[in-house]
């Protein structure tokens, strides 16, 4: 039996932890938070404010003209149910000269798009608020490489990137968020309709505990296959993995030296962390 339950007391404990800890160490006090109104950005915003205190957390709504209003609606519930600062701020004046100019761009062109200003008016209402930038990616999205690069995967920190989308319910569901984001279909809302297990082609429940398998419990894709899973998802699973890998990582740099960053030069050592 795969077992992916958490202690949600001791997980809150230990995120809470790391974001005061991980804020703190660069200097700051404060977070900023792009919020959907799905579970993984309300989630963020419910450990950030445990861990800062509401009144140093900045939620940013981005909604664009074909945004879900149930999405506003619940990001603002985490705001009043928080008392966390909030601003909203529509992107569609941003985002439609360039969408405009490419009559035949694809809804995923769009999406990055929408993504990536978003990531924009995060960095910069990070230097407004004094806030660092917290993520909101849970580890299916990350291994599966359900992200955009430089879109919604940029941030300082991401407290949830080691809990798999059923966890990040588990630990919602504990902590209180209104049941009517952590019941509902994930999705990015970057069209209309859109979900993420339409997208995926498999859901959350059935591919975490996959991933848990090759991942967690180091199986061989064959081990996976004699455990019940089917040979074509895990084949399929495994090449997504494989695929995005580059997503998980900073852009490789050729090596020259004997010091090269992210070979050799890790950490800062004896620089006063």
């Amino acid at each position: 039996m795969i077992d992916l339950t958490i202690n949600p007391s001791l997980t809150q404990q230990i995120l809470t932890g790391f974001i005061r800890s991980e804020i703190s160490r660069v200097g700051y006090s404060r977070a900023v938070i792009n919020l959907s109104g799905g579970i993984d950005s309300a989630l963020s915003c419910y450990l950030a404010a445990e861990a800062l205190g509401p009144e140093n957390v900045l939620a940013i709504r981005l909604p664009y003209k074909s945004s879900s209003s149930e999405s506003l609606d619940h990001a603002q519930l985490v705001i009043d149910a928080l008392g966390i600062q909030s601003i909203t701020v529509p992107i569609t004046e941003m985002a439609d000269p360039l969408i405009e100019r490419f009559p035949d761009m694809t809804q995923v062109r769009r999406g990055n798009i929408m993504a990536r200003l978003r990531m924009i008016v995060l960095y910069d209402q990070s230097e407004v608020f004094h806030g660092l930038p917290v993520g909101t990616g849970n580890k299916t999205e990350i291994l599966l490489g359900y992200t955009t690069l430089y879109g919604d995967s940029a941030c300082a920190i991401n407290p949830l990137g080691d809990l798999y989308k059923t966890q990040v319910r588990q630990l919602s569901r504990a902590m209180g968020i209104p049941e009517v984001i952590v019941a509902k279909p994930p999705t990015a809302d970057l069209w209309t309709g859109q979900t993420d297990e339409g997208e995926l082609g498999f859901t959350y429940a059935e591919v975490d505990k996959l991933l848990y398998l090759l991942v967690d419990q180091r199986y061989s894709p064959a081990d996976c296959v004699a455990a019940g899973f089917s040979e074509s998802f895990v084949r399929a699973v495994v090449e997504r993995v494989r695929r995005n890998h580059f997503k998980r990582i900073l852009p490789p740099i050729a090596k020259l030296g004997n010091r090269t960053v992210g070979y050799d030069f890790l950490y800062l050592r004896d620089w006063g962390t």
